[in-house]
């Protein structure tokens, strides 16, 4: 039996290759609002939030529902004009998830998408139905508050100290620490290790598979003592 029993997963960044649409796509959004471009580190320092909360992260002077609604419109129409190839999972992230599953941990998803649009995307990787529990922004809490986290762990009867959170941004690793988790830090999405190592995790990735090897020691060995500072 693993020390940990519940996996909850970010999404862009972490599972899947989509950060360069989500910049791309803030990009052609202020360009029809005719505000200034915000620089590739701004836009992906954002990432993880939900999108209302990002855009007036960015752009403060979006400060009523009227330009919001469009600004919102127009991100979401280019995103969905590029992910009509649905972006990519990382290497290693499907076969590990099945092997996590079938190795009884109980899997959740918990991002700043909406839920449609987390729906879409998980029927566009044939994942519905696949974890335990899912949550979106619009329906709980944006990143940091730790509120979605609660509900998962509620819904899945799991103690905070026996489940962790990995994800690409330091509003995912604080969600978690808010919630009284531990967390992994994955160096190939929004933001570098350098920036993430500020919030704890308890091991930083470079590669989905080392998760896999660093849980499965620790399901053979929960006192095993692993390094925390992978690839």
């Amino acid at each position: 039996m693993p020390d940990y029993a519940l996996l909850v997963f970010d999404w862009d960044g972490t599972l899947v290759d989509s950060v360069g649409r989500i910049v791309e796509s803030m990009r052609v959004a202020a360009e029809r609002s005719g505000l200034p471009q915000r620089s590739d580190e701004a836009i992906k320092g954002i990432i993880g939030l939900g999108l209302p909360e990002a855009i007036q992260t960015l752009y403060p002077e979006v400060d009523d529902e009227a330009a919001l609604t469009v600004f919102r419109g127009d991100y979401a129409e280019h995103y969905l004009m590029l992910e009509v190839e649905p972006s990519p999972l990382f290497p290693g992230v499907a076969d590990a998830l099945e092997h996590f599953r079938q190795s009884g941990y109980r899997l959740a998803v918990a991002t700043g998408k909406s839920r449609r649009g987390l729906d879409r995307v998980l029927k566009g990787q044939g994942w519905e139905g696949f974890f335990d529990i899912t949550r979106a922004a619009d329906e709980s809490a944006s990143k940091p508050d730790p509120r979605m986290l609660h509900e998962i762990l509620a819904h899945c009867r799991v103690e905070p100290r026996r489940a962790v959170m990995v994800g690409d941004a330091p509003f995912d690793l604080e969600m978690a620490r808010r919630a009284g988790m531990d967390s992994v830090a994955v160096s190939y999405g929004a933001q570098p290790l350098s920036v993430l190592r500020e919030y704890g995790p308890r091991l930083e990735i470079g590669h989905f598979n080392e998760l896999r090897a660093w849980l499965d020691g620790r399901a053979q060995d929960p006192w095993i003592e692993v390094s925390e500072h992978v690839g």
